[in-house]
């Protein structure tokens, strides 16, 4: 999803009582994942460990009915993944979300951008200088 023109942006978490959640970073892993055909280069690409891709990954194949992903093991060529056609369904229905949202909160967007102060500085910006 790309900024709003003001430079505003709603940001789309979906929890899954009890406590699984559906939001960008699991969507951009498997964006990455089927850029890369590889769990450990797309988490690699996002500078989190092996280990935490692969428990993102598990935790979204177990969300859901069907995997996300699927992965292969090691041989000739060292193994990888892919996306499943249902992950490949997830990341593009949660694009589409995202996009129908900032659409529905563009005028909203608008008004909060008009109310703010000009210019707000960043917090490092705000800190005395030692």
């Amino acid at each position: 999803m790309s900024r709003a023109d003001n430079g505003l942006r709603p940001i789309l978490r979906i929890d899954f009582p009890p406590e699984d959640r559906l939001g960008r970073g699991k969507i951009m892993l498997l964006e990455l994942i089927r850029e890369t055909g590889s769990i450990s280069a797309a988490g690699r690409a996002m500078d989190m460990s092996y280990r935490r891709a692969w428990l993102l990954v598990d935790a979204l194949n177990r969300m859901f009915k069907e995997p996300a992903v699927e992965s292969q093991r090691g041989g000739k060529q060292g193994g990888g993944a892919a996306l499943t056609a249902f992950g490949e369904a997830l990341v593009d229905r949660f694009r589409a979300m995202e996009a129908r949202m900032g659409a529905a909160l563009a005028d909203d967007l608008a008004w909060l951008e008009a109310a703010r102060v000009g210019d707000v500085p960043r917090a490092e910006e705000t800190q005395p200088r030692r």
